[in-house]
């Protein structure tokens, strides 16, 4: 946890002031009882009224101060805390962005969130209480021993005794506390999870008829996390009676033989009264310091799965010495790749070679888990290669920096992906600067602007938390219109159309033509009408490249291609 330290740097003089200002509100609460002392032995028991009026007066200011300083310090170290969180989950956020998708289906996606949010905000709460209660409680304790020492040495024993009971009573619960405090943060992850996959798969869970299924076993991860909360909130329980018992059997004895140093002379009764409140500043420290024990483990725990996301490297980052351009513009180039993902036995694709070059239409077919779309993750470097190369105008995509590499590709998903925010957003993220002009000529080629000038507001609409208010079609089309709007030299088409009605996949691969003529088009499709007019056709059969040509080569020479044109075509069609 101390390495996170380093992100409340910027707060130093905060800190500092925070420090200076508990120590400030200690040094008040500390000499009260002197005062008070004072009041009792000189001006009661005397029966000066001078001395009581001016000590209380003195009690009063030193309280304000203390109050004023313990106001100031409780702002101070919240907004340090805050900051220090907000610099946290900003470089949380930036190092996960820069993650492959190797390291995102590591860790998953609910723990990501888990630790982005919630472990991040375990920490935040206990910067806020080191900044007061680790500074305060040591200066009290110090401070109270050495003044309970001034007023009597004798009656001190009395610490040397409950002292060690007090912290074998606090060291015991710690034990006991700190595996399970462990532990609700990996069940908190298990209910986020099942709550994720309940949300985004709703529709298949009502259409199965699993939602009785999905309630059990939300219920079995919440109900192990309550139960594990229960018995940390037991042993917890058992913290606090133990503490306060052990307090006020030391404020009993101290009162027992307190009495006894009086009727004996060698005490005051303000002294008495000092060393009682002394006694119970010193045993409460030592509560604020069981309270650390209490949340520092909890904080720990949260902070290693922090920096578990922080020491990730990323599989996948800028070479040391990037090529910065090329002569060549858009071609694309596989050359014996074989891929496999993290735990497969065996490889998505095995010794894949073809070429994609501008002006032409390049299309990849084949039966569903073929590695279609494994082709189209390694050309943006979504993955790397096992072995083989894959290269970008002649150059292997590793000597490309990902900015650049990336800047060259519009890529269209196989599940469309949209933001929050108006249609007019969506477009511009594939490119900021474009105008109004840019935006309407990608939506009419895109075969999306019939349904946006619909909208009451146009392009201006907004659409819903990933576009849950709009069809498959309209996201699909959307998609490929932000892609358009980018103007890349490298389009890559994931199974981009499967939504669309042949009538509009037919007008929309009409409409793409002259606008892709200088550009390197290569989609991938489960439909033959999509891919039977493409420049090359890669047929993919269990990871291998079963065929490469023409749909009429492929007809003639290639098993596979027929096979699949054959089930989705008459034999007068195919004539």
């Amino acid at each position: 946890m101390i390495r996170l330290f380093k992100y409340a740097k910027p707060f130093k003089f905060l800190v500092a002031a925070v420090v200076l200002l508990v120590f400030l509100q200690t040094m008040a609460d500390l000499y009260l009882p002197t005062l008070m002392s004072d009041i009792i032995d000189k001006g009661v028991m005397r029966g000066d009224t001078g001395v009581i009026l001016s000590t209380g007066g003195s009690m009063l200011v030193v309280a304000g101060l203390g109050g004023l300083a313990a106001v100031l310090s409780s702002f101070l170290s919240a907004k340090v805390a805050v900051g220090f969180g907000r610099i946290l989950r900003n470089e949380v956020f930036s190092h996960v962005s820069s993650f492959s998708e190797k390291e995102i289906d590591q860790f998953g996606t609910a723990t990501l969130i888990t630790r982005s949010t919630n472990d991040i905000t375990q920490i935040q709460n206990v910067v806020i209480m080191m900044l007061r209660m680790m500074i305060s409680a040591p200066f009290m304790a110090i401070g109270g021993i050495m003044l309970a020492l001034s007023k009597d040495r004798a009656l001190t024993l009395v610490f040397v005794v409950a002292m060690p009971i007090l912290a074998l009573v606090i060291g015991f619960i710690a034990s006991k506390g700190l595996p399970r405090f462990r532990k609700i943060q990996v069940k908190i992850d298990r209910v986020n999870l099942v709550l994720r996959e309940k949300l985004t798969g709703i529709r298949v869970i009502r259409a199965f008829n699993q939602t009785r299924y999905e309630r059990q076993r939300f219920d079995e991860a919440n109900r192990d996390l309550t139960d594990n909360y229960i018995k940390i909130n037991r042993i917890m329980a058992f913290m606090m009676p133990s503490m306060m018992l052990v307090m006020n059997v030391t404020a009993l004895a101290i009162l027992w033989f307190g009495m006894i140093r009086i009727d004996s002379g060698s005490m005051g009764m303000g002294a008495l009264v000092a060393f009682t409140q002394y006694s119970m500043q010193i045993m409460f420290s030592m509560v604020m310091l069981s309270m650390m024990f209490i949340m520092v483990p909890r904080a720990q725990a949260a902070a290693v799965r922090v920096l578990e996301i922080l020491d990730a490297q990323p599989d996948i980052k800028d070479p040391q010495s990037p090529v910065k351009t090329s002569l060549n513009r858009g071609y694309v180039e596989f050359r014996n790749v074989t891929f496999h993902y993290a735990g497969a036995e065996a490889p998505a694709i095995s010794n894949v070679s073809f070429s994609a070059g501008p002006g032409e239409v390049t299309a990849i077919i084949g039966s569903t888990g073929a590695g279609k779309s494994t082709i189209l993750n390694l050309i943006p470097r979504f993955y790397d290669t096992i072995s083989g190369e894959v290269l970008v105008d002649g150059v292997d995509v590793r000597k490309w920096s990902l900015e650049s590499l990336r800047h060259k590709i519009g890529y269209v998903p196989q599940k469309p992906v949209l933001f929050s925010g108006s249609i007019e957003d969506n477009l511009r993220y594939g490119r900021e600067s474009a105008n109004a002009s840019d935006l309407s000529k990608a939506a009419e080629i895109a075969q999306a602007s019939d349904f946006i000038t619909e909208f009451e507001r146009g392009y201006v609409h907004q659409i819903s938390q990933g576009g849950t208010n709009l069809s498959g079609g309209q996201k699909q089309r959307l998609s490929i219109a932000r892609a358009l709007v980018r103007n890349p030299e490298i389009y890559l088409f994931d199974d981009s159309f499967s939504a669309l009605d042949f009538k509009t996949d037919s007008k929309l691969r009409t409409a793409l033509k002259p606008v892709t003529r200088e550009a390197t088009v290569i989609l991938v499709a489960q439909r033959v009408g999509t891919v039977i007019d493409a420049d090359r056709i890669v047929v993919m059969e269990e990871g291998k490249v079963a065929g490469i040509g023409t749909h009429q080569e492929l007809l003639a020479n290639c098993p596979v291609y027929r096979e699949i044109v054959l089930s989705q075509l008459s034999e007068e069609e195919i004539a």
